[in-house]
């Protein structure tokens, strides 16, 4: 029997459904429940790791230098294919795209689990975040193909309780699972979590509508190579702890390689070709700093991050479930702060909610120095989760604002490219302080408690670097801001 599309001339019309309108979607809140657990299941991935990181090297062994790199490549090839895998799924079909990144993401969490080295699990972890770059960018998509009218808005603005519920459990889940040895796994659970949340995925993904761009563009495959390789080189050498002379040398010319993807970009765009990312974005000076802003705050929210988790795991051995505990506050904090900016400071005084936001996780990570200090150095910091806590109201009164000042300084044919440009070097900022701050704990010689001190030193620095950005972003700004709910919804 046929399945009719059309609402009868009787019917009432559905939610969300014009009036004669074609009907809703009879699968979408079955779709819409796959892709949030793919969202969900990507962020517990990139937070997860870190407080199983130390229990990872006293297991496979290898040298210390190697303990950030358990979660920063992930988040360096998961920000290095966010832009071209939202290409892909222009090109080929965004259900597509998707299913196909499920499926390898899900064999790449288990071969991690099983991982024998060092070596392999990081580049596991970078084919990892590779998968994960193929899903995230066509979840909104998707969802758009499903929902229309009032509906729309519902499912969009479900995805930030999601991620922000995955982001409070990620550290103590992976506290709690490495401290279980559930059947003698230990710290493998963290990527076997990973099956039953893709199986679940991949049942209802059936359920999916495919879409498509309209007008199928191409990939740019010389911008994507020549992103790529400029980033890489210059993140990279800059995450071991103290770069050298070789290492700011190959930085310099990961700088140089990015100057030519800029100019190869309006080349494309001259040419009337597709480029990567649209070369307006880059005139003028407040969209490059909202990049930059982004890039140090992020770096210095994982730098302080993975300091607490090496710190407690390593120089206090206290163990996983300390250290995921000792983060709770951190991720109750920037949930609770993050909720009460996006539905009620954002709206009534914009931009300078931002601020603010800088201006907290400063007292923050200023109070997580003092507690450091004050305790004994084979001790406990005592007032370390009400440092973090603050430092948590301090992430999450950043977030809303932030994205809708960036994307509020970006004509709209321009915001899709500025919000996926935003999320990839977001993940850059992040594998950079993890790399960075975390390097620079492992590389002190002295006391553990000493090391925390630098690392926390250089993001103080970072954090500094970060509100001159701000500042930056915010002068002089010409356009008006998009409405909060629009630039968060288009931002991911």
């Amino acid at each position: 029997m046929s399945r009719t599309t059309g609402t009868p001339a009787t019917a009432p019309a559905a939610p969300g459904t014009p009036a004669g309108g074609p009907a809703p979607y009879r699968w979408r809140w079955i779709a819409l429940a796959a892709l949030l657990a793919a969202e969900a299941m990507n962020l517990l991935d990139a937070t997860i790791v870190q407080v199983a990181a130390p229990v990872i090297h006293t297991d496979l062994g290898g040298a210390g230098a190697t303990i950030p790199w358990f979660s920063a490549s992930y988040t360096l090839t998961f920000a290095l294919g966010l832009l071209a895998g939202a290409r892909l799924g222009d090109i080929h079909g965004r259900k597509r795209v998707f299913c196909t990144g499920v499926i390898t993401f899900a064999a790449t969490s288990l071969a991690c689990a099983l991982a024998p080295t060092p070596t392999v699990l990081i580049i596991l972890r970078a084919l990892q975040g590779a998968a994960a770059a193929a899903i995230i960018p066509q979840t909104f998509g998707l969802i758009r193909a499903m929902f229309t009218g009032p509906e729309l808005s519902k499912a969009l603005g479900m995805i930030g309780p999601v991620m922000g519920l995955s982001a409070v459990a990620g550290p103590t889940l992976g506290g709690v699972l490495t401290h279980a040895d559930l059947l003698g796994a230990s710290w493998r659970a963290v990527f076997l979590v990973n099956l039953p949340l893709a199986a679940g995925v991949l049942a209802a993904t059936p359920r999916l509508r495919e879409d498509r761009a309209p007008v199928r563009p191409r990939l740019d495959p010389t911008g994507t190579a020549l992103a790529m390789l400029g980033t890489a080189l210059l993140v990279c050498p800059l995450a071991t702890g103290r770069p050298g002379p070789a290492a700011w040398a190959t930085a310099a010319a990961g700088a140089v390689v990015l100057t030519v993807f800029v100019a190869q970009q309006r080349h494309t765009a001259r040419r009337g070709k597709a480029p990567l990312i649209e070369p307006a974005l880059l005139r003028g000076r407040s969209f490059p700093a909202a990049l930059a802003t982004s890039t140090l705050f992020f770096a210095v929210m994982n730098g302080l991050m993975i300091t607490v988790v090496l710190h407690l795991e390593l120089g206090l051995h206290d163990g996983p479930l300390t250290a995921g505990l000792s983060l709770l506050p951190w991720s109750t904090g920037l949930a609770v702060a993050s909720w009460s900016a996006g539905s009620h400071l954002v709206p009534r005084y914009g931009g300078r909610v931002m601020h603010a936001g800088i201006a907290t996780f400063a007292g923050g990570l200023a109070a997580a120095a003092l507690s450091y200090r004050a305790a004994a150095p084979d001790a406990y910091p005592t007032a370390l989760p009400f440092a973090l806590a603050l430092a948590g109201l301090g992430s999450g009164l950043f977030t809303p604002p932030f994205f809708t000042t960036a994307l509020g300084a970006v004509g709209p044919q321009e915001t899709g490219s500025a919000a996926g440009l935003l999320n990839a070097v977001q993940q850059l900022g992040g594998t950079l302080g993890v790399a960075l701050i975390g390097g620079i704990y492992l590389d002190t010689t002295s006391s553990p408690r000493t090391a925390a001190e630098h690392a926390l030193d250089t993001a103080a620095v970072l954090l500094a670097a970060t509100a001159a950005a701000a500042g930056v972003m915010t002068a002089r700004r010409t356009r008006p801001a998009v409405p909060t709910d629009k630039a968060v919804d288009e931002a991911g």
